[in-house]
């Protein structure tokens, strides 16, 4: 009895734990509810108005053909004249998206007609777009490689990812019941077609091929993750398969589709997977750097070039890490060979090739030396002692005035050559230029250029270099010019 009296009553502790798991579920619930309203995309989707309007968009004739060639000449311009706002007004007017959206959808509902007409009218787009922009780098008299056509010839992480999420808006856009048209105005510029294929039609025009290739590897990229991106969304959405009525041909089309989309998406993921290590590679380089040769402090006139420093990433060779250092300091081997040994400690560069470009000591003491020589040789021929001293006294001056113009002739030509391609030659002197009152003495560097080089890019090598040459050497009379034949 008295057992019973002192029992504990159990039924409360396990009503207020029941009250807590209805709390959290009902809480779950809505936190559900919620993100399914705030993320479904199925229920406001026009799937009939957006197969139609992307079919609609995959020809290539009459309008769309000369919309195609005025947009194209106008991002030649633009990327000419290194104008980004140009650029992006010639994306805004191009009409490229269509087939590659047609590809994509194709693949996913199963439409080899829409398939076969996309596939041709793309071939069409892409002829066209670099034969224009051809013409137009070939003819045009003002050829520079702007900073914006550069851009343009080798992809990284970042292009996968803007042609991959582009896709996605663009997709899910059109597939609303009133696209959005502010959303494929801005994946029009995000993703970046039409400057790669003019960079394609500039490099054949300059009778630079690599750059050509870089850049329509970058096209290539971003039209199969375009077109990747699209498929998706088209799955993910439902679209209702393409019927035939011959069975055999329904399943035959059926292989045809999958075989292929299995096919653009294996070249996809390797691009992808390359991609991803090279910037990895570059991540860890860029660490490397930081601290190294970043916080190396020169004693003198040493001085690290950051933005000729080279990293290259070779698949299945071996990758580069390449420094440009300017001036009369070396950076002692012990130095080197320490950062050598922190390289490997990176994982991604242990087999990468490390070098340093630097310069070396100047001839100023063999100039010493000879002046000195000069002098004792002349001192057993002076008359008298005012004569000596007046001739000790030119020594002087001279010795100075050859001192403030010391020319490091071999570090120069060694720098030259490592960062300008077309010199194949180059040679130093000192002229003497009077106008009959005073006498000056110009240190003049006459360059040999590489056969067929263009002349409006000796010019813009010759601009570049009397510059460079100006600063390295702290002489504003410094003449740079070409050996004429």
């Amino acid at each position: 009895m008295s057992e019973n009296l002192f029992a504990e009553d159990p039924k409360p502790n396990q009503d207020s734990g029941d009250d807590v798991k209805r709390d959290f579920k009902g809480l779950l619930g809505s936190v559900r509810r919620f993100l399914s309203e705030l993320l479904e995309i199925r229920s406001n989707t026009d799937a009939t108005a957006t197969k139609e309007s992307i079919i609609a968009d995959i020809p290539f004739k009459g309008h769309t053909s000369w919309i195609l060639v005025c947009s194209i000449f106008i991002a030649s311009v633009g990327l000419n004249a290194n104008s980004t706002a140009v650029v992006i007004g010639a994306m805004l007017i191009s009409p490229l998206m269509g087939p590659i959206l047609g590809m994509g959808m194709s693949l996913a509902i199963n439409d080899i007609d829409t398939l076969r007409r996309s596939l041709k009218n793309f071939a069409v787009m892409v002829v066209l777009s670099v034969v224009t922009a051809f013409l137009f780098f070939y003819l045009f008299p003002l050829r520079d490689e702007s900073s914006e056509l550069l851009a343009r010839t080798k992809p990284d992480i970042r292009d996968v990812l803007i042609a991959f999420f582009g896709g996605l808006a663009l997709v899910i856009a059109r597939a609303k019941k009133g696209t959005i048209a502010s959303v494929i105005f801005g994946v029009a510029i995000a993703t970046a077609l039409m400057p790669p294929l003019c960079t394609v039609g500039f490099g054949l025009a300059i009778g630079k091929p690599w750059y050509a290739a870089g850049a329509m590897y970058l096209f290539t990229i971003n039209t199969i993750f375009i077109g990747l991106a699209t498929f998706l969304v088209i799955k993910f959405l439902r679209f209702p398969m393409v019927r035939y009525a011959n069975s055999q041909r329904r399943r035959f089309i059926a292989r045809v589709a999958s075989i292929t989309g299995i096919l653009v998406m294996i070249p996809a993921g390797i691009t992808f997977y390359n991609v991803f290590q090279e910037s990895l590679f570059k991540k860890q380089a860029q660490e490397f750097l930081k601290e190294t040769i970043e916080v190396y402090q020169f004693t003198s006139s040493g001085r690290y070039v950051d933005n000729l420093t080279k990293i290259e990433f070779v698949e299945g060779g071996t990758p580069l890490i390449e420094l440009v250092c300017m001036g009369d300091e070396l950076i002692p081997e012990n130095v080197i060979n320490t950062w050598r040994v922190q390289k490997n400690e990176f994982s991604r560069l242990k087999d990468a090739e490390f070098r340093i470009l630097q310069g070396g000591r100047d001839d100023s003491e063999e100039k010493f030396n000879y002046v000195s020589e000069l002098y004792e040789k002349n001192k057993a021929e002076l008359l008298n002692k005012d004569e000596q001293i007046r001739l000790l006294e030119q020594t002087v001056a001279d010795l100075t005035k050859s001192a403030s113009k010391q020319i490091p002739f071999q570090n120069i030509s060694a720098e030259l050559r490592a960062n300008y391609q077309n010199v194949t030659g180059v040679g130093f002197s000192y002229q003497m230029l009077t106008d009959f009152k005073k006498l000056d003495t110009l240190p003049v560097f006459e360059l040999k250029w590489k056969d067929g080089v263009r002349q409006n890019e000796k010019n813009s090598d010759l601009q570049k270099i009397t510059k460079w040459l100006k600063v390295r050497l702290q002489d504003s009379t410094v003449v740079v010019k070409e050996v004429i034949p």
